[in-house]
């Protein structure tokens, strides 16, 4: 019998504790983010895709096309190719990172030899299809180069390569 009412008694002073933190944090702010019309900030260390970096002063990207971060990339997800521009200078024509095989090593960024890439606080990721986790850094930096009112950095297209000559063809000079 006096286990009973010692029962009895637990259980109130469970459900008297319960209330204690319930009424607790009912007096508290609220912490929710009201997600459609509220934006997250997102902490400094925090890793989405890779992006360019744009120089304030040239208002364009500084990636020289040296495929460092190609060569460096455990995944092998980043597609690059460089067009040499003048002969000193070569700039890049495509490149695309599949972010869906990224394991967000950071890697890439450390390799860059002229810090062209940094981390993007994009945390809106999600896509339907393949192609949609597909990022091409050109275009993203034109779109934020749009944004910001700044001119747009041409993309350099490789110029088409002339087929060579047959066997018994000769090369016209």
């Amino acid at each position: 019998m006096i286990n009973y009412f010692k029962e009895i008694l637990v259980g109130f002073w469970s459900l008297l504790a319960g209330m204690a933190v319930t009424i607790r944090y009912f007096t508290k702010p609220i912490v929710t983010v009201q997600y459609p019309r509220q934006k997250l900030t997102m902490s400094p260390r925090y890793r989405g895709h890779t992006e360019f970096v744009i120089d304030e002063e040239t208002r364009t990207h500084r990636c020289i096309a040296c495929e460092m971060c190609n060569r460096i990339c455990p995944s092998q997800l980043i597609s690059l190719q460089g067009v040499k521009v003048d002969a000193k200078k070569k700039l890049p024509s495509r490149y695309i990172i599949a972010y869906q095989y990224c394991s967000l090593c950071g890697l890439c960024v450390e390799v860059c030899p002229t810090k062209a890439l940094k981390w993007s606080d994009e945390y809106l990721l999600c896509g339907f299809t393949r192609e949609d986790s597909e990022i091409d850094l050109l275009r993203r930096l034109q779109d934020q180069q749009y944004a910001k009112g700044w001119p747009l950095t041409p993309i350099p297209r490789p110029k088409p390569e002339e087929p060579a000559p047959a066997k018994g063809e000769e090369v016209k000079e």
